[in-house]
């Protein structure tokens, strides 16, 4: 998949670089441009690798928003003008795709990101994706009001909306530093192989996901989220059967960028490594176990050529609001804003993202 990539606040900048950086280490040619967007200009200083761009000067006077995502929302829409003449050479024809990246939690990327999303669907005609990051179960109320209100107003605006758990994707005992640049590592590795799906492959696969593929996965809207597993391979494909079933059985039960979603829309199964060691039948028994664990019919499956001793399972969910992870966030988001108390589960989980408890941000 081609795609640009547009970096909204701290967090969003950072993820933006890795994920330039990777994919240019790999030699995968999939970031067509990428830009990073904040109103704190020591934020952008420390970014070598992509374009940067600084708004809401008028108003802070590039310091930043301190955390005040409304206030992110308003500059974002006063300087956007000046953001889509920015993205002039960034956003090319050979893109299939825009993705804008933030942490929900904070001020620019949260409240910034999703009204700059608004502003793209009305000039691109190619989808407009979110990569989201939520904020820890220990960060603090300010985070979690933020992420809850921007998460709402990002969902209604992307055609589909990435999320990455902070609590998900770092070890445990790490220090908040230490788990921050291994959550943003992991995220620039398998964000990074989605999107080379169909770009540059090593070998030639009995089916090769294809960005089309990815696109029909994400086509569902609302929550999606990604998992990822591997294992060290054997020679013979025969042999690795197994070892695909068990990569995919973890990619989606332990390892998903949203713990505990694994009921979906759609899901695509990615099995990456060397051809000659990807077996058919293990690719297909896993595509069929993800079909009866996520209840999902549209299950796409196929290979990721890609020179390497072992085999890895890249899993995207598509339309998985019904994660309970999501359902809890969105509780601790109420609860931060001081909201009314919990009611009664509502019939269908996609509602909790038009809760009228938590103001759309604009």
């Amino acid at each position: 998949m081609k795609v640009a990539l547009i970096g909204v606040g701290q967090a969003g900048g950072k993820v933006t670089e890795r994920l330039a950086r990777f994919d240019a280490e790999m030699g995968f040619d999939a970031v067509q441009g990428a830009l990073a967007i904040n109103s704190a200009k020591a934020d952008l200083q420390s970014l070598e690798v992509v374009d940067t761009r600084l708004i809401g000067q008028a108003r802070v006077n590039g310091h930043g928003v301190g955390g005040d995502n409304e206030l992110g929302a308003e500059i974002m829409q006063s300087d956007v003008d000046e953001v889509l003449d920015a993205l002039d050479g960034h956003v090319t024809s050979r893109a299939e795709a825009i993705w804008v990246v933030a942490g929900l939690g904070g001020g620019t990327g949260s409240g910034g990101a999703p009204a700059l999303v608004h502003n793209l669907q009305r000039v691109y005609d190619r989808p407009i994706y979110g990569l989201g990051i939520l904020p820890g179960r220990n960060e603090g109320a300010l985070y979690q009001a933020n992420a809850g209100r921007s998460l709402k107003t990002l969902v209604r605006e992307a055609d589909s909306t990435l999320l990455i758990d902070n609590d998900a994707w770092h070890e445990q005992g790490e220090s908040v530093e230490g788990a921050f640049e291994t959550i943003n590592q992991r995220i620039a590795q398998r964000v990074g192989l989605l999107f080379a799906s169909g770009e540059a492959v090593e070998g030639v696969g009995e089916s090769v996901v294809d960005s089309s593929e990815v696109i029909n996965t994400l086509r569902e809207g609302g929550v999606s989220a990604l998992g990822y597993a591997s294992a060290v391979a054997a020679e013979d494909s025969a042999e690795n059967i197994n070892t695909v079933m068990t990569v995919a059985r973890q990619a989606l039960l332990t390892g998903t960028s949203l713990p505990d979603a694994t009921t979906a829309d759609a899901a695509l199964l990615a099995v990456i490594g060397d051809p000659d060691r990807i077996p058919r039948k293990g690719v297909e028994k896993s595509r069929r176990w993800l079909e009866d664990e996520t209840e999902s019919l549209q299950v796409r499956g196929g290979d990721f050529p890609l020179e390497s001793d072992r085999l890895a399972a890249l899993v995207l969910l598509g339309g998985a609001e019904r994660s309970d992870r999501i359902e809890a966030f969105m509780d601790r988001a109420r609860q931060a804003q001081k909201a009314e108390s919990q009611e009664d589960k509502r019939a269908d989980p996609a509602e909790q993202l038009v809760d009228d408890r938590l103001e759309n941000l604009f």
